[in-house]
């Protein structure tokens, strides 16, 4: 752990890990939001973006990145951010190439 300021934050081990970490928070906090605390629209909009941009990854880049979750996952212990974390790779089209 280190210190931002007066946070404590966690050290991860590369640039990939730590953005990967902020994305399923955030797409997690996304898909939780009921319709008084996001606009569905808005949220589909970015739960879209995010497919498309993960769509446009290389077929190595889509790897590593499934790799990376699947270790994230295999290290979770919150049994509902794991489940999200095993499906990711289906829910947001990065298996597609696999087919």
């Amino acid at each position: 752990m280190t210190y931002w300021g007066s946070v404590l934050m966690p050290v991860h081990p590369s640039l990939a890990f730590a953005l990967a970490e902020g994305l399923i928070d955030v797409l997690r906090f996304i898909e939780g939001c009921d319709d008084e605390q996001m606009n569905p629209d808005d949220a589909v909009k970015v739960l879209e973006g995010v497919g498309h941009l993960v769509g446009m990854l290389s077929s190595g880049q889509r790897s590593e990145f499934v790799d990376l979750l699947a270790t994230m996952a295999e290290a979770e212990s919150d049994p509902a951010r794991r489940k999200f974390l095993e499906g990711f790779p289906e829910g947001f089209g990065l298996l597609d190439d696999a087919a």
